[in-house]
């Protein structure tokens, strides 16, 4: 039997990253602390299909879900607090609702009716949103919608949760996260943005049941009321989300704010007494509780963007917590590098970690820093090309390969230790063309990797299209490169790590994108105890 599956909607006004993410992923929290069962899905008004060809410098990082989709980094927060596997119907874009309608005509599945907006687009969006809940028997299903309200892309979403509201009633309900700015020369907080914005939601149909206000102070009784009389809401749904220190703080804010009690009001849900956060209580405690600190360097071509690998820096948050350890991430540009300044560059550093990328730009520098971790016995992960770069630099300056190299950079290497795969040889399209989500990967028992997951069958997450060449495999394992992990079913070269080191893993997946909050990753857990472990042993 089915269950009643209430939607909820998160739409945000004023401005941009205000945080519909973790509000989204914090009452998830809240709702499974409850005993509910929720999936979130985003949908972004961008025409792309997917982010996947988009740079870092437009849309922050590309999250990878299991199934392969190339989808929007709030996934990642939605799967760090929930610990739910997402997958690619979690993330829907304009692009993906269009190209489906397109497709439906072409087929002739409209029998010849004109093609709108107002049906056929909105009734596309309502089908991916419903599809979720419908197929997955879950509780609640929670929509965060990208962008701010008023935005010419954003109409046909707007429009569709205005249809899913008269439809469902109160099984639906919206959540309009909005500003309350503080003006310093007046020295006060001012309503009128949220007044504005919800105004702009009510020109286009849709009541919001809650408010959320992001504040850098605290909300009085009187501002709540005043947002509460001109937005048409309770007092009590009007809801303070001030400035937090961590986003882990989030969800007992929000506790705290009693969203979730409001959210189970509006829609005419039965209220449990208990709310078990006791799991996520303890990693807040350690999280702002460290024994110690420790410097790992993140070495990349994008690091002056925050987002660009969020999933990186999330998943050294929570290997430090797992250890009682403040990481401090220490972002170098990887351009900025080179053999004459390397040492003043990553002085100081416990862990290095090279970071995953594309294309030629700062691929020296990376190689420079991997080289330094190796001959002065610092502590490296390399995560996809950061691995590929372990392997090159390697086989520069252990096997005498002089000109190794990756044919993505230099197609005419002498020594190609890596290369295409071969079933990207024929690949014309870029979008969702790669080596994209889960596969198996087998690690040899007697290794560093085994001794960090405890177990020889794993599975990761994988975005790339070049692999490691194994016409190099004996050369390396002969000289003390270890290929400890491998894919059973293609025989590709997933793990390498270097022996007589006390920890140089090279990973040709990415296992940031799996690290959450109830379940560090393993590989994180192991690398930031490597690095205290150094900066115990070697710092003075």
């Amino acid at each position: 039997m089915k269950k009643n599956v209430k939607y909820i909607f998160v739409t945000g006004g004023v401005s941009s990253s205000l945080g519909k993410g973790i509000i989204s992923a914090s009452l998830a929290k809240l709702l499974q602390g409850r005993g509910f069962s929720v999936t979130i899905q985003k949908l972004d008004p961008y025409i792309n299909i997917d982010p996947g060809t988009l740079n870092p410098y437009e849309h922050g990082e590309c999250y990878v879900t299991d199934d392969g989709a190339e989808t929007d980094l709030d996934l990642g927060h939605y799967e760090r607090f929930s610990n739910t596997p997402t997958s690619q119907a979690n993330n829907v874009t304009t692009g993906r609702i269009y190209q489906n309608v397109i497709s439906k005509e072409r087929k002739g599945e409209y029998l010849g009716t004109t093609v709108q907006v107002v049906p056929h687009i909105t009734d596309e969006i309502k089908r991916s949103i419903q599809i979720l809940g419908q197929t997955n028997n879950y509780d609640f299903v929670i929509t965060e919608i990208g962008g701010t309200v008023g935005d010419i892309e954003s109409f046909p979403f707007i429009e569709s949760v205005r249809q899913m509201k008269w439809e469902l009633g109160s099984n639906c309900a919206v959540v309009h996260l909005t500003l309350v700015p503080f003006l310093k020369a007046a020295g006060e907080l001012k309503t009128k943005p949220t007044q504005h914005s919800v105004k702009t939601m009510l020109e286009q149909g849709v009541q919001p049941d809650i408010i959320v206000c992001r504040t850098e102070h605290h909300l009085n009784e009187g501002i709540k009321r005043k947002i509460a009389q001109f937005c048409n809401v309770s007092p009590t749904s009007v809801i303070e989300s001030i400035d937090a220190e961590t986003i882990y703080d989030v969800p007992l804010l929000m506790r705290e704010e009693k969203l979730d009690i409001e959210v189970l009001s509006v829609t005419n849900t039965p209220i449990p007494e208990k709310l078990d956060l006791r799991n996520w209580e303890r990693f807040v405690h350690r999280l702002k509780n460290p024994v110690g600190n420790v410097n790992i360097g993140l070495i990349g071509k994008y690091v002056e963007l925050k987002d660009a690998y969020k999933s990186i820096n999330e998943a050294l948050v929570h290997g430090g917590t797992e250890n009682e350890y403040k990481v401090n991430i220490v972002s170098i540009q990887s351009e900025k590098i080179s053999a004459k300044n390397v040492a003043k560059k990553l002085s100081g550093l416990h862990g290095i970690l090279v970071a995953p990328g594309f294309g030629g730009r700062g691929i020296d520098g990376k190689i420079e820093a991997i080289k330094y971790a190796r001959e002065n016995r610092i502590p490296f992960l390399g995560i996809c090309l950061g691995m590929q770069c372990a392997a090159i630099e390697f086989s520069r300056n252990v096997l005498g390969l002089i000109g190794a190299h990756t044919t993505e950079i230099d197609i005419d290497s002498p020594y190609p230790v890596i290369d295409l795969m071969e079933n990207q040889k024929s690949v014309t399209n870029l979008g969702g063309s790669m080596r994209l989500g889960l596969y198996d990967c087998h690690i040899e028992k007697d290794t560093l990797t085994y001794k960090e997951y405890q177990k020889q069958d794993v599975k990761e997450r994988h975005r790339h299209r070049f692999e490691f060449n194994n016409d190099y495999k004996s050369r390396f394992a002969e000289n003390g490169m270890r290929l400890s992990g491998i894919n059973p079913r293609e025989n590709l070269v997933e793990i390498i790590e270097l022996e007589n080191h006390p920890w140089f893993i090279g990973v040709q997946f990415h296992p940031e994108y799996k690290s959450t909050v109830k379940e560090p990753h393993p590989l994180f857990i192991g690398f930031v105890r490597a690095a205290i472990n150094y900066k115990k042993t070697f710092v003075k």
